[in-house]
């Protein structure tokens, strides 16, 4: 009667520490090696048409971009810039038409992390050259972070967050 108890109870606990398990791990579908290269390639191509087109197009480029959904936003450095699209979309129509060019280049280390076959993590470091219509141009480097979605067909950014180095303390 004891081995039949520690039997039951040994099978109870393990059946209680997989049901814990389960329920404490996000229900996200597995990626087959070849699915999350497919996906990588893709999403890779698309950061890089994004730096084409803004660089040809211009800043309003990325309207075509950014998906245009609640659920958006984007960040720079660390505080908050545009809650959604509407704002994204209003402060990408008035920047616009300060800039004469602009050129965006991401880095060699641009990554893709694959988490579904819809979603994707971008990370890379980026320089990107803005010459105003007026005033001297700017030059920023750091780093970009966002999250591709692929709806509709295509990749858009459904976040984004935009981080430059801090500067250096002052000579003491």
């Amino acid at each position: 009667m004891r081995l039949n108890r520690a039997v039951v109870l040994t099978i109870a606990l393990a059946f209680a520490a997989y049901a814990l398990t389960v329920r404490a791990t996000p229900n996200l579908q597995s990626l087959t090696p070849a699915q999350s290269a497919a996906i990588q390639s893709a999403v890779k191509a698309f950061a890089q048409s994004v730096a084409r087109d803004v660089t040809h197009d211009g800043p309003l480029a990325w309207h075509k971009h950014l998906e245009d959904s609640p659920a958006f936003f984007m960040a720079v450095n660390g505080g908050m810039a545009f809650p959604d699209s509407a704002a994204a979309k209003a402060g990408v129509d008035a920047f616009a038409p300060t800039i004469q060019h602009i050129e965006l280049k991401w880095g060699d280390d641009l990554r893709v992390d694959p988490l579904t076959p819809n979603l994707a993590v971008v990370a890379a470091s980026y320089h990107e050259l803005q010459v105003p219509k007026s005033g001297a141009p700017h030059n920023e480097d750091g780093y970009f972070t966002g999250t591709a979605e692929l709806r509709d067909g295509r990749w858009q950014f459904r976040n984004a967050h935009w981080s430059e180095p801090l500067p250096a303390p002052p000579a003491k």
